[in-house]
């Protein structure tokens, strides 16, 4: 058991012992599918981890030129890299870092692909299967009109597949099951089967939340194999990001105040959802909290309010059986990815602390941040 007084607050915590029981269910799907799996640093960055992560992946995924340097010096391979554009600027570093680059457009490819094949480098398409079972538009790639990805009628018009592509990508879920994955490929295969066959790679992005209790993980396997028996010429890639994190860690928040407003009681803490868990407000989601439970008829509701002055740092209510009082911890479950890589040091507020959970007990904080830190991202 994690004794959460005893750690600074706030501060992310992950748990090495929640992390092996994702890491076991990663290995049964790549063991049993064939397909290859990579560690997505979108989600999660937490480089700390990376020798344990590679362990239990096929290598990692960028999108950017800092994540594929990352992946480089501090996971010890090439990365596979898509980024909606590329730059004069940040091509050279990519290349350096990656053995695999999917271009957003044809234009990206026609620009840039020259270069990263004299390099040697696998290169990929990022296609539109027009499908996606995404319900908030700020997460769906295939509304109409979006950025991301080549349509087949687009690719048609501009005369197919371009000589020197191997591979196509893909990337339409968000913590989503096999289900909504076989309607996925049944649209690749629909609308993009011609060039299956002409292709070395497929890289079905991420989204698969394998490692989730009510996920169906011998569904996704028996998918993957149906999909390999019909298309034996092609490696499958998956890159997951929340599922090598999923439910491995919490963030640890202290009662600084209580207000109460219109009926409303606020338990002000010391922690930001607008800067430490964002998802929560963009989503939104509400999310777990030890101890709490969804308030019943008649029951006292606690918002819990954040520590940035934006009006909306706020998210609530939960019920307790007991009445909070400042100096209390209130520690959020889940919160390791799409948490730490999306932060902000908005009004400068405390930056919450890194700390490991190690199997034998102890706990180790990785990093603290201070003035500096926040110093040194302005001018």
């Amino acid at each position: 058991m994690i004794d959460f007084l005893k750690l600074p607050s706030p501060c992310y915590v992950l748990d090495e012992e929640l992390l092996d029981r994702n890491l076991a269910t990663v290995d049964r799907v790549r063991r049993e599918s064939g397909a290859e799996i990579i560690v997505a640093l979108k989600a999660c960055a937490m480089w700390s981890i990376f020798p344990e992560l590679a362990k239990h992946s096929d290598g990692a995924t960028a999108s950017s030129a800092a994540e594929a340097r990352l992946v480089f010096e501090e996971f010890g391979r090439s990365a596979h890299t898509y980024a909606p554009v590329y730059t004069d600027s940040n091509i050279d570093e990519i290349l350096n870092c990656s053995d695999h680059i999917t271009f957003n457009s044809l234009s990206q490819f026609r620009r840039f692909g020259q270069k990263a094949l004299i390099n040697g480098i696998s290169c990929g398409l990022r296609i539109n299967p027009q499908y996606s079972p995404v319900e908030t538009d700020l997460y769906n790639p295939c509304v109409p009109g979006s950025r991301l990805g080549v349509t087949a009628e687009q690719l048609a018009a501009h005369g197919g597949l371009p000589a020197g592509v191997e591979g196509l990508h893909f990337h339409v879920l968000c913590e989503s099951r096999p289900e909504h994955l076989q309607k996925a490929l049944e649209a690749v295969e629909t609308h993009f089967g011609a060039y299956l066959d002409r292709i070395k790679w497929l890289n079905m992005g991420g989204g698969h939340l394998m490692t989730a209790s009510w996920y169906d993980c011998d569904r996704l396997i028996a998918l993957l194999k149906a999909f390999r028996s019909r298309h034996p010429n092609l490696r499958l890639i998956l890159e997951p990001g929340s599922a090598f994190t999923w439910r491995t860690g919490f963030l640890v928040s202290t009662v600084e105040d209580i207000v109460e407003n219109g009926g409303v009681t606020t338990a002000m803490l010391d922690v930001s959802f607008a800067c430490h868990m964002p998802d929560c407000l963009e989503m939104p989601y509400k999310p777990a909290v030890i101890g709490a439970h969804e308030p019943a008829d008649g029951e006292k509701r606690w918002r819990m309010g954040g520590t940035s002055c934006l009006a909306g740092d706020y998210c609530g209510d939960w019920a307790f059986d007991r009445e909070l009082k400042v100096g209390e911890r209130v520690v959020f479950e889940d919160m390791i990815h799409y948490t730490m890589v999306k932060t902000t040091m908005f009004n400068g507020v405390h930056h919450p602390a890194i700390v490991i959970a190690r199997r034998d007990g102890r706990t180790d904080v990785i990093r603290e941040f201070g003035y500096e830190d926040f110093r040194n991202r302005m001018s």
